[in-house]
């Protein structure tokens, strides 16, 4: 077996993000084909008020802390997260090389039998995108987001208050410390007066988004911006309008290897590109047109390395929407926020075991709230 190349091992990084990179490959007619992934475990006890839909025992949602409920308590265990991936590499007769990258997991997907027997799930496409000298097209993370500064938890996401955690099929252009990209458009809208979330796919552009990558000696900056359309056409309503915002991100290095990560995100209508679309990008009047959400959202993480085996992370994420309760009711979500410290031991090389705990709390318009309270346990094998 083959060492994976610099190429396919540069593309398997950036799909990763902040999970280590083990893979292997060969080459099959010019072509260097290499293989990597992780099996990962992860077992929590979550105590809320009230019960909390499914998608948010396997990770934390902030959307999905329960207000008003009875204190209930739940054991949960999984191996959703574990995920593999394929890469290319072929060198082209012009001396150039082109790239590939497939990668899948199993976190999000409906379609599987319940836990009762053999607990299949279906697997759910991550990344799938070929990069070509400045160009990079497909499906991945997107442009607006900023993998440096995501923390080392045991917990999917880590920081989704704040974060901006979305992949999404799109032209990417590469120039140095600058990147540009044309995206997938969605939105989402809040009914006048609130209720059930409206997803609307009516846009007549792409989202546009445009990044700037600053590499120092002590860590990495990136600022980011986002230009969309949120429209809805759905022969009642018919409207559109515009949404912004602004992300600075920065990953800042100690000279004792500690590391301390810092996101803002900020801006009108950002809707699903912050917090795991706990805020829609916009909400209809009376008149059914649409007014974008103001959103702001923020995290600080400190990771400490007692030594080279065991390490710890600090975390706080927040959001804060900018609700005209006059148009989403009170029920609305206004802020949410999360607290969260780990103890993580890298066994070896390729193995990892840890356990986590988290404080997170939502608070809607109307004032009441609720907490939710998790310990989890995680092992992880990279192959």
């Amino acid at each position: 077996m083959k060492k994976i190349t610099t190429v396919s091992y540069l593309a398997a990084c950036i799909a990763l993000g902040a999970g280590g990179v083990q893979a292997a490959g060969f080459d099959i007619g010019g072509t260097n084909v290499t293989f990597g992934g992780y099996v990962k475990l992860d077992a929590m006890v979550s105590d809320s008020d009230g019960e909390i839909a499914s998608l948010g025992r396997d990770f934390y949602v902030p959307s999905l802390t329960p207000i008003g409920g009875d204190s209930t308590t739940r054991f949960d265990m999984h191996a959703r997260q574990s995920r593999f991936f394929f890469s290319t590499a072929t060198e082209l007769e012009d001396g150039n090389k082109i790239t590939g990258h497939l990668e899948f997991d199993f976190m999000t997907s409906n379609n599987g039998n319940d836990e009762r027997t053999t607990n299949g799930y279906s697997p759910v496409l991550r990344h799938a995108f070929i990069k070509y000298k400045n160009w990079t097209l497909g499906q991945t993370w997107s442009n607006f987001m900023d993998l440096a500064s995501l923390p080392d938890t045991l917990d999917f996401v880590g920081n989704p208050d704040a974060a901006v955690f979305i992949r999404q099929a799109q032209v990417r252009y590469t120039q140095g410390n600058f990147a540009f990209a044309i995206e997938n458009p969605e939105s989402t809208v809040t009914p006048f007066g609130g209720g059930g979330r409206i997803t609307t796919d009516d846009n007549a552009t792409p989202d546009f988004t445009a990044s700037y990558n600053l590499k120092t000696d002590w860590g990495v900056v990136k600022v980011a911006g986002l230009l969309r359309q949120i429209a809805i056409d759905d022969g009642t309503f018919d409207d559109e309008v515009t949404s912004y915002g602004l992300s600075v991100s920065t990953k800042i290095d100690f000279a004792n290897k500690d590391d301390l990560r810092i996101t803002l995100n900020t801006g009108k209508g950002l809707g699903r590109y912050v917090g795991l679309n706990t805020v829609n990008g916009a909400v209809l009047d009376a008149d059914g047109n649409l007014e974008a959400i103001d959103v702001t959202a923020f995290s600080v993480a400190y990771r400490h390395l007692w030594n080279d085996q065991w390490r710890s992370t600090f975390l706080y994420s927040t959001l804060m929407a900018d609700n005209d309760t006059a148009l989403t009711g009170t029920g609305a979500t206004k802020t949410t926020q999360s607290y969260s410290a780990n103890l993580l031991y890298q066994a070896t090389k390729k193995l990892m075991v840890g356990v986590e705990y988290k404080l997170a709390n939502r608070e809607i318009e109307a004032g009441a709230d609720g907490d939710m309270n998790r310990i989890q346990f995680s092992a992880k094998y990279d192959f």
